[in-house]
């Protein structure tokens, strides 16, 4: 059989996910219905305009993001962007499912331990589970790659694995031991990463208090980009959905954002 049904992809995730352990800004899940069968399923990282016009060329019954719709907080009116968004979706039948937290959680296959591969930071292990830190273990804590020395050297390979160079806070020639990340917009977790003993930390976006942060604290601070550290968790999970489901037809779409 070449299609699944909506309800048993969503319950597959579900049960991998475990979105009920978190306390998220947004759904999880199926955000808007479209078609009850998929043959073809898209990733990525956000359900923009622009990502879901390239799922529709691509003939999608369904898109996963990370960064799906309806925050908290944000104005409820089918409005403007989110109309044009929302209209391009129900007049195509496709599906909107999108998992933000658990994704960034997940031990085997969210953000932070996708990012950790693709950087080769070293992970912690406390009781055979990655040690974290933080709101929901938001924060992963670990050893920078190994052969590097200096939080310059790290914020170079950065830049290669991540094929953007990132925003570096800090002493280039500052020895480095523990590093702590959490991908996306986690500046705002620096001093808690501090306090836990980090040398170095690693998100992606930075506010103007972490200069001063970084400063008095003699920590080196890495903000990477946002989409650029949360490209793998959404790739992660479309390896381990592949194995799961062979037949269905997956792509991953990058939908580049300097951000």
């Amino acid at each position: 059989m070449d299609k699944i049904t909506v309800k048993e992809l969503i319950a597959w995730l579900d049960q991998q996910l475990q979105p009920e352990l978190f306390q998220d800004y947004a759904p999880n899940g199926l955000q808007v219905q479209g078609k009850p069968e998929l043959k073809k399923v898209v990733f990525g990282v956000t359900a923009s305009l622009a990502f879901i016009e390239r799922a529709i060329e691509k003939q999608a019954d369904a898109i996963i993001v990370h960064h799906g719709w309806f925050w908290k907080n944000e104005n409820p009116k089918i409005i403007n962007a989110k109309y044009e968004r929302l209209a391009k979706l129900i007049k195509h039948d496709i599906n909107l499912i999108a998992y933000h937290l658990p994704l960034d959680a997940h031990t085997q296959w969210g953000n932070n331990a996708m990012l950790a591969q693709v950087l080769g930071l070293r992970v912690n292990y406390v009781e055979n589970k990655p040690q974290t830190i933080g709101r929901d273990g938001l924060i992963w804590l670990g050893k920078a790659p190994s052969g590097l020395e200096n939080a310059g050297q790290l914020a170079e390979s950065i830049g290669k694995s991540l094929d953007r160079k990132p925003l570096f806070i800090g002493n280039p020639e500052q020895k480095i031991d523990t590093v702590a990340w959490c991908t996306g917009g986690a500046q705002g977790m620096f001093e808690e990463a501090i306090l836990a003993g980090a040398d170095a930390y690693l998100t992606g976006e930075a506010s103007e208090p972490v200069f001063h942060l970084a400063q008095e604290y003699g920590v080196a601070y890495y903000a990477a980009g946002h989409h650029a550290t949360e490209r793998y968790g959404v790739q992660g999970l479309m390896q381990a959905m592949q194995k799961q489901y062979p037949l269905l037809e997956l792509e991953y779409l990058d939908v580049d954002n300097p951000i």
